[in-house]
């Protein structure tokens, strides 16, 4: 599913990084703990997080994820929306909780990290 339909779903808006929303993904992480993301397959995955600071970042630049959505309305610092550019990495905001943007997500055929549904 590309991320502009993610977007739409999530009711979500780009921070940084409209530029690569037809990026596909196909597996979803939510955690606020790195070393989930880390331990699991996250290349090509898109991350829900409530974690707004540039940890998030380094950790989805290393572990290879195709973007970061943070929840509950929440926007970070601009030292985080800039680190999110230099990275080429796409950071969004829902308003919408963990449980809720998983759900959704999960309905439109999307799976977890380890590919289960």
């Amino acid at each position: 599913m590309q991320l502009t339909e993610i977007a739409m779903i999530l009711d979500a808006r780009f921070l940084v990084g409209k530029e690569f929303a037809s990026k596909e993904v196909f597996k979803v992480g939510s955690s606020d703990l790195m070393s989930d993301i880390l331990a699991a397959d996250s290349d090509g995955s898109l991350i829900l997080t409530g974690l707004a600071t540039q940890q998030i970042v380094r950790t989805a630049s290393v572990a290879g994820v195709t973007a970061i959505i943070l929840i509950r309305g929440k926007v970070p610092s601009q030292e985080v929306i800039d680190l999110a550019r230099e990275e080429n990495l796409p950071l969004l905001t829902t308003s919408l909780s963990m449980f809720v943007s998983s759900g959704r997500l999960y309905k439109h055929e999307l799976t977890g990290l380890d590919g289960r549904r």
